[in-house]
């Protein structure tokens, strides 16, 4: 794997810049790059971090057993900590900085995906797309999109890597590329500095089509009200791209970091959405997860549930779900660690297509 680690992950040619919102740059599929078996770059992962201790143990929790022979979609979020705002920003008092080296963080997210081997994955705080993300993932069978924020927080950091932003990953076997949009989100009839990227995609085994959006809203306290706006935005811009498709019942994912607790009028919005929408962990048990974030920061430490994997219920069945780790997983310095490479955990949810009435005639 020598040779196919220094391709990994060294440095495009290309430079990273802030492009456009109307550019849609996703990977061509004639230009499959030379394919990488997802096993041996997992043990690749597993050596390089040999020294640091394992990640937590997670347990995939059933919800039942799926009537439906279509093979399951596994949905990955996760806001994987943009390396800029990690090393400079964010200030993670317990964290070392050793714990955040870019040259090994990055196996660290990868050994998260590689483990759970997610058909769709929805990424926030992106900022190393166009070096690592984008060619190791297009190597594993990827396609991908990415929307970059327009002023980037990352960008006030000395040394970075550009600006970071939301990324979409799906598997080019089991999907096909219908179309892509790039989101700029408004609040209160201005245009912010949060984004979205929306998929259309055909399953290639059932020719189902659905739409996938991975979004990052306002973060901090105190601007629940302009985070709320912004759910009512993306619903609307949402609403607008289904009501494009051929068939008005496209279902929908809906990934993201909303940096809103669950009692939030954002949260609310979705609920009680006309586009019929549900969030995957509170079906498994009627209630979110206790944290899907834990960090301790000069402000204090904070404990809190901010992720969310919203879907479509006339479309789609949950049959399963990601455990969080335990507190005691987690370890008394919180998040991220060198055991975790990130300060908010990833979710993973399995889903099964709903039968449509014709199809079961």
């Amino acid at each position: 794997m020598g040779s196919s680690s220094v391709r990994f992950f060294s440095s495009l040619a290309q430079s990273l810049s802030s492009a456009p919102l109307e550019h849609t740059h996703t990977d061509a599929e004639e230009c499959e790059p030379e394919p990488v078996d997802p096993e041996t770059l997992l043990r690749q992962c597993e050596e390089v971090l040999r020294k640091r201790p394992p990640r937590p143990n997670r347990e995939f929790i059933r919800t039942r057993t799926s009537a439906t022979h279509d093979p399951q979609i596994r949905v990955m979020q996760w806001n994987i900590l943009a390396q800029a705002l990690g090393e400079g920003k964010d200030g993670f008092v317990r964290c070392p900085m050793e714990a955040l080296v870019w040259s090994e963080r990055k196996y660290l997210i990868l050994e998260e995906i590689l483990t759970y081997r997610p058909d769709i994955v929805c990424l926030q705080e992106v900022d190393h797309y166009y070096d690592t993300f984008q060619p190791v993932m297009a190597s594993l069978g990827y396609q991908s999109s990415f929307c970059p924020k327009p002023c980037s927080p990352c960008l006030d950091v000395s040394g970075n890597n550009g600006p970071d932003g939301c990324a979409l990953f799906f598997s080019r076997e089991r999907f096909r590329l219908l179309h892509i949009n790039h989101l700029r989100l408004s609040a209160m009839a201005l245009k912010t500095n949060q984004v979205a990227v929306v998929a259309t995609l055909q399953c290639r085994v059932t020719g189902r089509v659905f739409c996938v959006a991975v979004t990052h809203l306002k973060a901090r306290s105190g601007w629940e009200t302009f985070r709320g706006a912004q759910g009512a935005n993306l619903l609307q811009q949402l609403k607008a791209i289904l009501s494009a498709q051929q068939d008005e019942n496209v279902p929908l994912f809906v990934c993201g970091d909303f940096n809103a607790e669950p009692g939030e009028e954002v949260y609310r919005r979705f609920m009680n959405s006309p586009l019929g929408l549900d969030s995957a962990y509170r079906t498994l048990s009627s209630a979110e997860p206790s944290y899907t974030t834990w960090k301790i920061r000069p402000s204090g430490e904070s404990c809190t549930t901010l992720d969310y994997v919203w879907f479509s219920r006339h479309g789609f069945s949950v049959d399963g779900v990601l455990s969080m780790p335990s507190e005691e997983q987690i370890g008394p310095d919180r998040l991220p660690s060198y055991h975790y490479p990130s300060d908010h955990l990833s979710l993973v949810c399995d889903f099964s297509f709903i039968q449509e009435p014709h199809r079961l005639m």
